[in-house]
């Protein structure tokens, strides 16, 4: 019998089952009540029985996650950062979408990385298969895809938890009033623009930290920050910091595509940093990301025009 991954130890049997299969939590639980799930070789009669260290875990008749649909497609270029029998860390480009939806049927990161790995396919959600987290299309950086069922559980679960640390640098409009902070704010869908989300009292919780790199003065007042998700939330960087009054440079859905910055064609928001428990091994992994070329140069041009202004040393008496 398979141990149970230590990334689950301590959650409930059902919740564990569904993650391992790929089925909803109502079929688990019709699971459980059949009898097919066995906890150290013993019938579990009860969903929310907790899974201790080193427990074994069987399932009988378990209903097998349909195959994905999606046509692979090896034109697509992926960026692999690490790769193992468990997952895969990539590096996305902006403007390539992480997988298929309305509007993005093709040409997605998900049908890239089914050309390299087919059994992705077989992994999670058919529609995203391997995907456990997810960031916007014109967000370049890092990325987690489980490669693996138990993979998938650990990840899934760490992402649940807020256990994998995610870091983005980002550009934003004007000086912020401190060096770092926390903006706790709630999320949702906004009731004006239905492709827009917002703060709302009726949104998901969603906490972003930040913490001050670089201020800049000319040729406008932009800063540099790091930005930490303490959740998950769609868009919430870039939400969460149109809220504060200082947008993301360049992005035109939150307020931030302003001159000098309207040729660059993107927004400044990088994925840069992961840190994270491997979901089998239970090794510590980070991985970071270079600032792709255009971000580089736009802090290239700010740093060369600081560094023009500033004043002449003075010069020793004759």
């Amino acid at each position: 019998m398979p141990e149970v991954p230590a990334a689950l130890v301590g959650e409930r049997v059902d919740r564990i089952v569904a993650l391992l299969t790929g089925c909803t939590r109502a079929e688990a639980t019709e699971l459980v009540a059949a009898g097919a799930v066995h906890l150290d070789g013993a019938a579990v009669t009860k969903g929310s029985i907790r899974v201790e260290d080193g427990a074994t875990l069987e399932i009988d008749a378990a209903p097998v996650p349909q195959a994905s649909q999606l046509a692979a497609d090896p034109t697509i270029a992926v960026d692999v950062v690490y790769e193992d029998e468990d997952l895969v860390v990539v590096d996305k480009p902006a403007g390539l979408v992480v997988h298929p939806g309305a509007g993005n049927r093709e040409g997605t990161l998900v049908q890239g990385l089914l050309a390299r790995y087919p059994e992705l396919a077989a992994i999670g959600d058919p529609s995203r298969p391997g995907i456990v987290h997810r960031i916007d299309k014109d967000t370049s950086g890092l990325l987690l895809v489980a490669r693996s069922t138990a993979g998938f559980a650990g990840l899934s679960q760490q992402i649940g938890v807020h256990d994998v640390a995610r870091r983005y640098a980002a550009l934003v409009w004007g000086h912020l009033d401190a060096p770092r902070g926390l903006i706790d704010a709630p999320i949702g869908r906004s009731t004006r623009a239905p492709t827009r989300m917002a703060v709302s009292a009726r949104g998901r919780e969603a906490r972003t930290s930040y913490e001050v790199v670089t201020r800049f003065d000319d040729p406008v007042a932009v800063t540099l920050l790091r930005c930490t998700l303490d959740t998950g939330r769609t868009h919430q960087i870039r939400v969460h910091l149109e809220t504060i009054g200082h947008p993301v440079v360049g992005d035109r859905r939150y307020g931030g595509h302003r001159a000098p910055f309207t040729q660059l064609g993107r927004f400044f928001l990088h994925a840069e940093h992961l840190e994270l428990t491997h979901p089998v091994t239970g090794e510590p992994l980070h991985f970071d990301a270079p600032l792709p070329p255009e971000l580089e140069d736009v802090l290239s041009q700010l740093r060369a025009t600081a560094s023009d202004r500033e004043p002449s040393p003075p010069r020793p008496p004759a």
